[in-house]
């Protein structure tokens, strides 16, 4: 489980630092055991992520399966995409 306050939390603290993976990897040692995955935003068509940034987007894993799938559901999210956006 995620909570809202700790994703908002991240969410302020990429915007502070910078969304690479540097940031990424800072966040992976913050918030352990979360699972952190760092891509483009364009590399995640037709989804919605749960928070919107001008430079970034943040995306929720549900990791329970053996497969991972994004979801919008916090009790169930066991990671978070971070989703770099590159202006054009």
């Amino acid at each position: 489980m995620i909570t809202t306050e700790q994703v908002n939390a991240i969410a302020a603290k990429i915007e502070s630092s910078g969304v690479d993976e540097t940031t990424v990897s800072a966040l992976r040692q913050q918030y352990q055991p979360i699972h952190f995955t760092y891509c483009m935003d364009d590399d995640l068509p037709n989804n919605t992520p749960v928070i919107e940034h001008k430079d970034f987007n943040l995306y929720l894993i549900d990791g329970r399966e053996h497969c991972l799938c994004l979801t919008d559901d916090y009790d169930v999210a066991t990671g978070i995409v971070v989703a770099e956006i590159i202006a054009d």
